[in-house]
């Protein structure tokens, strides 16, 4: 009987990839990892940054504020209040863990249901993931809901190790957040907006920070509204970066990217990642029952 003890260590040590906040990454979208350091966007071939508004019409990005960036985040919070009830997705994410060390890049697929599904906020979170990339695990299945299974954790391995059913965790213990940054209740588009608006109050007045907003700029396809918030000089806040960037769908009002970079260690050296989160192929309201939630589901593979 020592086995099903064993298999459970083993599927805690490698069970560090469930968990994420908020969006966005330049680096292949297989999710198979890159040997290339992930840089902030260049937008050295845009045109000039507009300083007033005559030159608006001509130049693709143009200096903004934290007050507006603000105004954004809130009214896409709002909008996604009245009419987000859930989605899927297909989620790309890459993180510094709380050891410093950037992770591998993970690909998962993603289905949510809102909090907002019952015309308020009352109803329970719930999420399931799929793993398809790396190799080293895919077809894992997370599954966590708010307002089932007591709140557990449902994990399903792949390969032999998903063949003895792992006994649910806590989303918030030790091995469903070893090597995490997040636990994944922290997980989606609504929380990563709610995200933005805590990290830019905090910021608000701070004569450190520019933001620039470059319009039409291109991801998947979508003409999207890249913002970037500058630091000059180290908060010393938890959470420190020298760069954010997110990226907006304006006709959907979605945040579809987020990403992070520190402080090079060296003068000269680009900034170094710190957390990249992106949701590709977003559909919005699809029919999510509690069966998608449910280990029993047909399409799972849940021992």
């Amino acid at each position: 009987m020592k086995f099903p003890n064993r298999h459970v260590l083993l599927v805690g040590s490698a069970f560090g990839l469930v968990a994420a906040v908020l969006l966005f990454s330049t680096v292949p979208s297989s999710g198979r990892g890159s040997s290339e350091p992930v840089l902030p966007t260049d937008l050295s071939g845009t045109e000039s940054i507009s300083h007033d508004d005559g030159d608006a019409a001509a130049a693709n990005t143009r200096e903004s504020s934290l007050e507006e960036v603000l105004q954004i985040a809130t009214q896409a919070r709002a909008a996604m209040a009245r009419s987000l009830h859930s989605y899927t997705a297909r989620f790309v994410k890459q993180e510094v863990d709380s050891s410093g060390v950037l992770g591998e890049q993970t690909e998962m697929q993603l289905k949510v249901q809102t909090r907002f599904r019952n015309g308020d906020e009352t109803a329970g979170k719930r999420v399931y993931l799929r793993f398809l990339a790396p190799e080293s695990v895919k077809g894992r299945e997370v599954i966590w809901a708010e307002d089932l299974h007591d709140g557990k954790l449902l994990v399903h391995e792949a390969g032999l190790l998903g063949i003895a059913p792992i006994p649910p965790l806590d989303p918030n213990g030790f091995l469903a957040m070893r090597g995490q940054r997040y636990p994944i209740s922290q997980i989606g588009i609504v929380r990563l907006v709610e995200k933005l608006i805590e990290r830019g109050q905090e910021d608000l007045g701070n004569p450190d920070i520019d933001v620039t907003i470059t319009h039409d700029f291109s991801l998947d396809e979508i003409s999207a509204d890249l913002i970037q918030v500058k630091r000059a000089k180290p908060s010393g806040k938890e959470g420190d970066f020298s760069l954010a960037e997110i990226v907006i769908d304006p006709e959907r009002q979605l945040i579809v990217r987020y990403r992070s970079f520190g402080w090079p260690t060296t003068e000269g050296q680009p900034a170094p990642l710190q957390e990249s989160y992106t949701y590709h192929e977003i559909q919005t309201n699809v029919k999510l029952t509690e069966l998608d939630f449910d280990p029993k589901n047909p399409e799972y593979k849940y021992p």
